[in-house]
């Protein structure tokens, strides 16, 4: 490798340790006294739900709580920055910005998708959200087969059935990151995890197999609450 392309490297390597550094050095000098924003929901009950492995199941809260904590982290530390620094934007400052949406939308989506979880009564197509589905799609029919589908698509991410809060429809939506593709003014109906986590050690790459098993354990309840 060139001398010139070489010191590059590492100049693009320190410039990355020390962001690093500084965001880790930023949360440890917020204040004790300062208390979390957020606490994690206990999914213990989800435990035992036929289909999901208990393996599955505490990996899966595991990473859910790292969101939790990782929201924390940068709220606290964007906070100590707004206190502490003379000019803003700094570098530091925009990449915790941008990096909350992930870790917060990772936080909130993965409640709503334990929430909607550990149901034991079938769904009632005359019921609230049965009604509506049929309304929007043709048929309860419709719609399932429309949100498996995206499911199955290549790709990692969520498929959300949503409500458009200004008109009251549904929609499936494909949601790649966190981050994106989340439809602003959007209340989220029903929510599935088709990352890998939530299904490969289960599963391998059976995601179809997945999906009917997490139709099997859908928290009907749960869902109608949720629509407006």
């Amino acid at each position: 490798m060139p001398q010139s392309m070489l010191n590059k490297t590492i100049g693009l390597t320190l410039a990355v340790v020390l962001f690093f550094m500084s965001f880790l050095l930023t949360a440890q000098n917020v204040k004790e006294e300062k208390t979390m924003a957020y606490t994690a929901k206990d999914y213990a009950k989800l435990i035992g739900m036929p289909g999901f492995s208990e393996t599955l199941l505490k990996n899966h809260f595991t990473l859910y709580q790292g969101y939790v904590t990782n929201t924390n982290k940068v709220l606290d530390a964007l906070a100590a920055m707004v206190k502490d620094a003379k000019e803003l934007p700094t570098p530091e400052f925009s990449e915790l910005k941008r990096r909350l949406g992930w870790e917060f939308n990772g936080m909130r989506l993965h409640e709503y998708y334990f929430d909607n979880l550990g149901g034991k009564t079938p769904f009632d197509k005359n019921g609230k959200l049965g009604k509506k589905l049929a309304e929007d799609f043709g048929s309860y029919e419709a719609w399932e087969k429309d949100f498996k589908a995206t499911g199955k698509m290549r790709g990692i991410g969520w498929v959300a059935l949503y409500q458009d809060t200004t008109n009251g429809k549904l929609y499936n939506f494909w949601i790649n990151e966190h981050d994106v593709a989340n439809p602003a003014g959007c209340m989220p109906i029903l929510i599935m995890d088709v990352f890998e986590h939530a299904f490969m050690s289960d599963y391998g790459l059976k995601r179809a197999d997945y999906i009917e098993a997490f139709f099997k354990n859908i928290n009907w309840a749960a869902a109608e609450a949720r629509l407006k």
